[in-house]
């Protein structure tokens, strides 16, 4: 029973990565990537976010949740695995011990970015390009965020890898091999995404 029910996490914790966590990290690089077009292409992007019908509902039920549940569940996993890459050191086993490391590199990254951006909002800071460009005017916050979107970008590329594994995807070596190479393409394509993102505010 006990089994059972940490197959379950398990498979909860995966699908809910991609689905809807990682598909709202793809758009939300997406809406910062218009920054790379000026203020107001930004701003114009982000104010059609901002005034989504049931946006509240969808912010709540489809990111806040669902991410809360992957962090926390998440920091289960990443506390509780044994590495063996001192042991072993094959690619894999270094892709695993990097996805615990960067699951709680991006759980500080996403808090403090919420902070800065969503719970400003809600005490009536504008979330804009100068919010944004604010944000990035210190040096150790440029940092801060390139790291912080690297690690969150590595982070659902390669829980990608895993994901095509755990839900049967991927059961072949040759699939898997296939897949990383196709897991480390995203990884780089939406990290220059990100960094683009990030020289526009800057």
């Amino acid at each position: 029973m006990a089994e059972n029910r940490e197959f379950f996490w398990r498979k909860l914790h995966s699908l809910l990565g991609v689905i809807p966590v990682g598909l709202f990290l793809v758009q939300h690089l997406v809406i910062n990537h218009f920054a790379t077009g000026g203020a107001e292409s930004f701003n114009k992007a982000a104010g059609f976010m901002e005034h989504l019908p049931f946006r509240i509902f969808l912010e709540v039920f489809v990111i806040y949740l669902p991410l809360l549940f992957h962090a926390i569940y998440g920091l289960y996993i990443a506390f509780s695995a044994k590495n063996n890459v001192s042991q072993y050191g094959y690619f894999r086993n270094w892709m695993f011990m990097i996805q615990r490391i960067s699951g709680v590199i991006t759980l500080v990254f996403v808090a403090w970015h919420v902070w800065e951006t969503r719970i400003a909002a809600a005490f009536g800071a504008e979330v804009d390009f100068n919010m944004m460009a604010d944000i990035l005017s210190s040096p150790f916050m440029v940092a801060f965020y390139a790291i912080g979107i690297l690690s969150t970008v590595f982070h659902f590329a390669n829980g990608l890898w895993s994901f095509f594994v755990s839900w049967g995807i991927t059961v072949t070596p040759r699939s898997q091999v296939i897949s990383t190479y196709v897991t480390i393409g995203i990884f780089v394509a939406l990290s220059i995404v990100g960094m683009r993102a990030l020289a526009a505010f800057i």
